[in-house]
């Protein structure tokens, strides 16, 4: 029977007790119905999964004891990094889910010039969290036992300037000069993909992007939705240089 993948943000080892979040024990207890004695895996982002049990079950509290852990190697071998133009709700939830059981490392959420989204401070950081909820959700059911890194939502520029030097830096563009059959990808180095918006990039981004070494590559003859494009590139990618096979 699989158990149970419950993610929490505190330190955890084999031969503790430690009392979980009340989110998390609301699903186990109110969600899953389970109760003393009813085991479940615990995991923290570190690369392993925690074999637990329930051991008290009281209406401030939910206590469990860690009795193993075990390393857990689902990351992919081919770091994938995520630039996304801010889509509306659902749209977003959606890419950071499946990009995320995809195997992709990390996400940098961004505005552009055609953003449709407008977001101040307040509504900003609520999204961030609830993006980081979708994040560990997806790890939770996909079996990931490190979490993908969601930064903070920011300009194009700001974004270009806070990457690391080095890798491979992609825009989809169905007339780009890199095509997908004859693309080669250093086996150490990151791919960084830049997806826009529903308004898709301007002529500004686009200088932008070049600017900062990002080149199109053709992964077909159809202009895909923000929602389907990073996707089936990552879906690609992996199939070609990473771990689906």
């Amino acid at each position: 029977m699989r158990l149970t993948r419950v993610h929490i943000e505190q330190p955890l080892a084999a031969g503790t007790e430690v009392v979980l979040p009340e989110s998390a024990a609301a699903h186990l207890v109110r969600v899953l119905r389970l109760g003393v004695g009813d085991a479940c895996v615990l995991f923290n982002g570190d690369g392993h999964d925690y074999a637990a049990r329930i051991v008290a079950a009281g209406k401030r509290e939910l206590r469990v004891a860690i009795d193993s852990a075990a390393a857990v190697e689902r990351e992919s071998s081919l770091e994938l990094v995520l630039l996304q133009g801010v889509a509306r709700g659902e749209k977003m939830d959606l890419i950071l889910q499946k990009a995320t059981e995809l195997g992709a490392a990390s996400f940098h959420p961004l505005w552009s010039q055609r953003s449709e989204v407008k977001l101040d401070e307040a509504r900003a950081e609520k999204r961030l969290a609830h993006w980081r909820s979708v994040v560990s959700s997806a790890c939770e059911q996909s079996g990931r036992a490190r979490v993908p890194d969601v930064s903070a939502p920011r300009s194009l520029a700001a974004t270009l300037e806070s990457l690391p030097a080095g890798g491979l830096r992609l825009i989809l563009d169905p007339e780009g000069d890199l095509a997908f059959g004859t693309l080669a990808i250093d086996a150490d180095a990151p791919v960084v993909l830049a997806v826009g918006p529903e308004g898709g990039w301007s002529d500004l981004d686009r200088e932008q992007l070049r600017a900062a070494g990002f080149r199109g590559l053709r992964l077909g003859p159809r202009i895909l939705r923000t929602e389907t494009a990073g996707l089936a590139a990552i879906a690609a990618l992996q199939a070609r240089f990473g771990d689906l096979c």
